[in-house]
């Protein structure tokens, strides 16, 4: 029998850009690669993994969110998955408000669909990001590519919560028969319609290019969003939407204006209650293209803490100067807060696979 090898590339992602909280959402030219060869019989699975900070990414299957995430979607449609020798190098750093999870989320969505030959869309594949995520930003934009504005159509709080408060063990096959876990596929939350998420990709600017600089510390998405209120004034909502209108279209331009970018970009919902988390944000968010030529606008990536620079030139010039103000912070430890620089391109094309036999 000849053996199946899937190959999947998933792009790393930013989201929010400021205002646009839960809302935007753009892939980055990191990738999460992945190898995997389908083993026959009851070989164990196996994992290998390289890249950022391998000492902490668990390696079994009920814990590696990867083969997690494909053992339940191959528990929601009726089947199992089968053993897999998996090679996974991923230099998109973990905890730092680049999409790591997402991008985790969707090779495992995308494994269970090659391994298993569930036959998903691309479009429903997004519902089970969804639903697995609880927000559309990082996901749409991992999975399709691109500079992306999204929403959710319905609630999937209830199923989100409902997914993660089950012990994976209940729907990985690893320690548990088949029909054990056969039995558990109509137990699941499963997205509860299809096309759950809405969304349109922007065309942005081509002469836009993304600085991320990445703190040496992480800072998880459980953390940063417990901080945030429950409600908001009227006049905050009304500052972001007015912000968020004018940012879809201003990045669109031929000529992005750094007038209008820099003040659209601009937030009251998420940033300044997260302050707290991240050494020196204020002073970081307070650099203006006047002290930085080529800066169209700053923000946090995501939850945090990686800072993210969108402009036209002088790319590393706009790292180093985010880089000082980190610098002279104090870190957790005491110590000054080091930190690296990429410079990063939107990229079109989202996640990719191939699958072939030998």
């Amino acid at each position: 029998m000849s053996a199946k090898t899937i190959l999947i590339k998933v792009p790393a992602s930013t989201a929010n850009l400021g205002p646009g909280f839960d809302v935007l959402g753009a892939a980055f030219s990191l990738y999460l690669t992945l190898e995997a060869r389908v083993l026959s019989g009851k070989q164990p699975t196996t994992i290998t993994y390289s890249g950022n900070n391998p000492h902490t990414v668990p390696r079994t299957v009920r814990d590696n969110l990867i083969t997690q995430t494909a053992s339940y979607i191959a528990a929601a449609h009726g089947t199992v998955l089968p053993p897999l020798d998996l090679r996974v190098e991923n230099p998109i750093p973990l905890g730092r408000g680049l999409g790591s999870s997402g991008s985790a989320v969707v090779a495992g969505v995308i494994l269970a669909n090659e391994a298993c030959g569930l036959g998903l869309s691309k479009e429903r594949m997004l519902d089970y990001c969804l639903l697995i995520e609880g927000h559309p930003d990082n996901v749409t934009a991992s999975l399709l590519g691109g500079f992306c504005s999204s929403y959710l159509a319905v609630n999937v709080t209830k199923e989100c919560a409902m997914l993660h408060a089950l012990d994976p063990s209940e729907y990985c096959s690893e320690g548990n028969n088949a029909d054990g876990v056969h039995k558990r596929a109509s137990d699941l939350p499963l997205p509860p319609i299809e096309n759950i998420g809405r969304h349109v990709k922007l065309p942005l600017s081509k002469s836009i290019r993304a600085v991320v600089i990445i703190p040496q510390f992480e800072l998880s998405t459980k953390l940063a969003r417990s901080v945030l209120p429950e409600a908001y004034s009227r006049s905050d909502v009304i500052f972001n939407l007015q912000r968020l209108s004018v940012l879809t279209l201003a990045l669109c331009s031929e000529k992005p204006s750094s007038d209008l970018i820099y003040g659209a970009m601009q937030d009251r919902i998420h940033q300044h209650y997260r302050q707290h988390l991240v050494p020196g944000l204020p002073k970081i968010l307070a650099l203006t293209p006047a002290q930085c030529p080529g800066l169209l606008g700053i923000c946090v990536s995501g939850a945090g803490p990686t800072v993210l620079a969108l402009a036209t030139d002088n790319f590393e010039a706009i790292g180093r100067e985010v880089q000082q103000i980190w610098t002279n912070s104090q870190g957790a430890d005491g110590k000054a807060i080091q930190s690296e620089v990429l410079v990063l391109d939107v990229v079109d094309e989202g996640a990719t696979w191939t699958t072939s036999s030998s």
